[in-house]
């Protein structure tokens, strides 16, 4: 099936009016025939077409009682559909990003990850994000318990239907996070999820030296439709990186991490001697 061209920032768009559609409770027909629309024009836009302007968006989020902050956000992404890569930067930090992320994670079909320095998110456990939050700069503002709830979210991801690939270096395995209680839990829960035949983790062994991976954590979207996409995770922001070249490099980037890491068996028994 060929790939259709879409953008990350397309596809929230269209999901933020999918969502505002729904909560009216009416049909396209209906919504359309009460602002005076074709229901063609409708059905354009929520499949991310075009064809209308900011002052048609506003009238139908109006109709639909959408919030001003939601208004806000629709109108900001609007505005950006044509752009190719998405830059996430919340006004309360980190917690909004993380929805963002976790519905294109839901649009993969194939997520393959690289994590330098920590444990890969999706498979951290509750204690160990805990006691990375606990060294981390704070901000105040923020409900962490909040942060933590949304980043276990993820685990309902792991399914049969999607596969998942997680390269990691040794050095985020031997990083004493939480102290022996947490990080003997931790390396318990990475090894019951490598034994799930969807799931491959492959540890980048310290003895190599220099690895691929150097420029930093990263990881890879891939979809049955879309064309993959990059995210990278920053402190305050995500940003989605969509334009061929940066997909080429990234994807070189896991070509050599394929070749650099130990295979799955040999990362199960490094994991396992850790725990002795």
């Amino acid at each position: 099936m060929p790939r259709r061209k879409s953008s990350v920032v397309g596809r929230e768009f269209g999901e933020g009016v999918r969502r505002a559609i729904e909560q009216t409770g009416l049909t396209h027909r209906k919504l359309a025939e009460a602002l005076g629309w074709d229901e063609a024009k409708l059905s354009d836009l929520v499949r991310g077409k075009g064809g209308i302007t900011e002052a048609d968006l506003r009238q139908l989020l109006g109709y639909c009682r959408v919030s001003p902050d939601e208004v806000r956000y629709l109108v900001g992404l609007f505005h950006e559909t044509r752009e190719s890569g998405y830059l996430k930067i919340p006004d309360e930090g980190p917690p909004d990003q993380v929805p963002v992320l976790l519905n294109q994670e839901r649009l993969a079909n194939e997520i393959t990850v690289w994590s330098a320095n920590l444990i890969p998110g999706h498979l951290q456990t509750a204690d160990y994000m805990r006691a990375v939050i606990d060294q981390e700069a704070r901000n105040k503002s923020i409900d962490y318990e909040k942060v933590i709830a949304a980043k276990l979210e993820r685990r309902k991801l792991f399914h049969p239907s999607r596969t998942f690939v997680f390269f990691l270096h040794e050095q985020a395995l031997r990083l004493p996070v939480g102290g022996s209680d947490v990080m003997k839990d931790q390396y318990i829960h990475l090894l019951g999820m490598a034994q799930r035949s969807y799931i491959t983790l492959r540890v980048v062994p310290t003895a190599i030296g220099a690895h691929a991976g150097t420029s930093g954590s990263f990881l890879q979207l891939s979809y049955e439709k879309f064309d993959p996409v990059i995210f990278i995770e920053g402190k305050t922001s995500g940003l989605f990186l969509e334009d061929t070249r940066s997909l080429a490099v990234y994807s070189s980037v896991l070509k050599l991490l394929d070749q650099q890491a130990l295979d799955p068996e040999q990362s199960k028994e490094l994991i396992t001697s850790m725990l002795i």
